[in-house]
């Protein structure tokens, strides 16, 4: 099946994987082999006020909705645009006062009900693969899992009955499971949740713990850029979850939530995971009566960093757990008037934020930016 609009690129039956991505060119390091606008989105309650709640822009001084008093905005235009979707949730905000409280889970599952009645041709985040053809893997689902998604269910029910027209009762049940498996966490530059998304192209790449593309964003859209060169015919594969794990713990995590045993390389030979159970033990959060000040819970935070310097060995290149580390420690030395420490780790999370989110980015100019008002 060709890739409509994704040049270099095709959908195809990968062998033991079901559906992947495939390149039908090579890419080289730091090369964006596609973008994808989210098909739906919704900013976390407690970025509210922080980030515009349609393209999802940090800056200060947003306007709030005038009715609700809870969704923000960058201007007339965002808040108008916004209004399709918000208008699902301002009302009833007003009208359950502190008691609206439905899940992220579903907030986004709304909208996708929402967008679905509102164009229900195929949309331009679905070139490749279409929302109604997620994996729902309800068959799997242990009694634990699917009372919660009948929690979710009652939710939806309970909050958006007035806004929005239900499918029956399997169908919201198997909406929410496919939600569940293909749904995206929006983060940050310091890799701090934003938002939860449906990305369905992204969602089509498969999963390696030696992964060649990462997926980064900007705003609403999701990048993915290449961090190994990709040679024509490859595969491309992403990461679903934290690599730095080792075998075993990544692979219950992805039975547990993608319900599939990985079996890349480094699942296979398990070189790194001795290595990587030593790194998990710095890991550690701090016990609190170590942290008798700001200053001081800086310093073990910076030491923590120091004694985790072989991050990078067992992380892949390019890999933003890394580059946080690196922004997180230069803020901090900034923050403690080191301007030289902190200029160079701020540096060293560019290095890899051009490769994996481009030069273009907007948190690259603002780091940039941290660097010049020192």
């Amino acid at each position: 099946m060709g890739a409509e609009g994704y040049c270099g690129l095709e959908r195809f039956c990968s062998p033991g994987k079901g559906r992947g991505l495939r390149a039908l060119q090579p890419f080289q390091v730091g090369d964006l082999l596609f973008s994808c606008p989210a098909y739906a989105y919704v900013l976390t309650a407690t970025e509210r006020g922080n980030h515009c709640d349609h393209c999802l822009a940090r800056k200060e001084g947003l306007s709030k909705c005038g009715r609700c008093k809870q969704a923000f905005y960058c201007n007339v235009e965002c808040q108008k645009e916004d209004w399709p979707m918000h208008k699902l949730e301002c009302s009833a905000m007003v009208v359950f006062g502190e008691n609206w409280n439905p899940s992220e889970t579903v907030r986004l599952t709304a909208r996708i009900l929402a967008k679905q009645k509102s164009h229900p041709e195929r949309t331009p985040s679905e070139k490749l693969l279409a929302v109604k053809e997620f994996e729902s893997h309800l068959d799997k689902l242990d009694n634990e899992k699917r009372n919660l998604i009948q929690s979710d269910v009652s939710a939806l029910h309970h909050f958006y009955s007035k806004h929005l027209e239900f499918p029956d009762h399997e169908s919201l049940l198997a909406l929410f499971a496919q939600v569940n498996c293909n749904g995206f966490t929006i983060e940050d530059e310091e890799l701090s949740h934003l938002g939860s998304a449906i990305f369905p192209d992204v969602a089509l790449m498969n999963h390696s713990c030696c992964p060649n593309v990462i997926v980064t964003y900007k705003g609403t859209l999701a990048e993915v850029r290449a961090v190994q060169e990709i040679n024509l015919g490859e595969e491309v594969f992403t990461s679903y979850i934290d690599l730095l794990y080792p075998t075993e713990d990544r692979n219950d995590r992805l039975r547990d939530s993608y319900f599939f045993t990985c079996e890349c390389q480094e699942c296979t030979t398990k070189d790194k995971d001795k290595a990587k159970v030593e790194i998990r033990k710095l890991n550690d959060a701090p016990k609190a009566e170590t942290i008798r000040d700001m200053v001081r819970y800086a310093r073990n935070v910076i030491e923590e960093f120091r004694r985790a310097k072989h991050y990078n060995k067992h992380y892949p290149l390019y890999s933003l757990n890394v580059a946080s580390m690196w922004l997180k420690l230069g803020r901090l030395y900034m923050g403690l008037e080191n301007k030289a420490a902190g200029e160079k780790a701020l540096r060293k999370a560019i290095a890899i934020m051009e490769v994996a989110h481009g030069k273009d980015h907007p948190y690259i100019s603002e780091i940039k930016q941290e660097i010049e008002s020192h």
